[in-house]
């Protein structure tokens, strides 16, 4: 990336790639080669802008309306917003015609043209948030899944395809990874998700627990909710421990950004674990000692196989 490509990233959206820092894993860590931690940066912003949107978390002003060629007052409009987002994102693929608008975007084309990267996983990250306008309910564990399939793991796929890694055993494990991730994800923020009206709980769990709608919103969890979080969170581990196979699959640094990944939802499920699944009061966040200390796990379970 040169210097003013990566300004213009730096620049693009204030607060949108500051966020990285909350997640439960690194997203470009130190150690990865500066290419790969520019490319995973791009990416990061495009997928964090598509959720910003769908989320109703834009920076006020109405800038990133403007980069879409919509009026300010339409930055209000999700689906307006997703469907320019969209027509944006297509400019990076097209032969001809002009460059993207929005800055994000703008560099985010280096990368898409440099790693020969298809449309199919940056558009269903849109259509993920699509869902989200439409869809604030799961009637089961299947349908959390195919959801999942949209949110979260094309996220993983563009890591492969990125880092020259891709084949069909790695896309299979990095979804696994990856579903858990986003399904972690929903047990944390179980409050602020009923906050926007969603629960990712699915339906038919929440009525085998006896857990009512109204229960989760209650200031913490009853023994019912704790119960229903647990069992949630154990699937999650599962998925996990089914995609950790795949951080023995590559080598050097790339191993462990995916042992990042793995152990950040390790780490991640272990706060979750140590709150007593009472996720209610706030989401359960690992600390950097756990971290550091499950990804320690996952690469030595990585070498046993190896």
């Amino acid at each position: 990336m040169t210097r003013a490509r990566r300004t213009r990233l730096d620049s693009a959206v204030p607060g949108t790639l500051d966020k990285a820092a909350d997640e439960n894993f690194p997203v470009a860590p130190f150690f990865l080669p500066r290419a790969w931690r520019d490319d995973l940066m791009a990416v990061y912003g495009y997928a964090r802008l598509v959720d910003d949107i769908g989320d109703g978390d834009l920076a006020p002003g109405g800038n990133d309306a403007r980069h879409l060629g919509l009026d300010p007052e339409q930055g209000e409009d999700r689906l307006a917003m997703l469907d320019a987002l969209e027509t944006d994102l297509r400019r990076i693929f097209a032969t001809t015609g002009a460059t993207p608008h929005h800055p994000l975007l703008q560099a985010l084309r280096p990368t898409v043209r440099r790693c020969s990267l298809t449309p199919e996983p940056f558009l269903g990250l849109i259509e993920a948030n699509r869902q989200d306008q439409k869809i604030r309910r799961y009637g089961t564990y299947e349908e959390l899944l195919a959801y999942c399939e949209l949110s979260a793991n094309p996220v993983g796929r563009l890591v492969l395809q990125l880092t020259g890694t891709a084949s069909p055993e790695r896309i299979r494990r990095s979804d696994a990874v990856c579903t858990a991730l986003q399904i972690v994800e929903h047990l944390q923020d179980v409050t602020e998700d009923l906050g926007r009206d969603r629960i990712y709980l699915p339906a038919d769990d929440m009525a085998r627990f006896h857990v009512a709608e109204s229960d989760l919103a209650a200031g913490s969890g009853s023994a019912s909710v704790r119960a229903l979080v647990a069992y949630e969170a154990e699937r999650a581990g599962d998925l996990l421990n089914e995609g950790t196979p795949l951080v023995g699959s590559v080598h050097g640094r790339l191993k462990l950004l995916l042992a990042g990944f793995v152990g950040g939802g390790r780490a991640a499920l272990t706060a979750i674990a140590a709150a007593g699944f009472d996720v209610l009061p706030g989401p359960p966040k690992p600390t950097k000692p756990s971290l550091l200390r499950e990804v320690g796990v996952v690469l030595r379970r990585a070498r046993r196989e190896g």
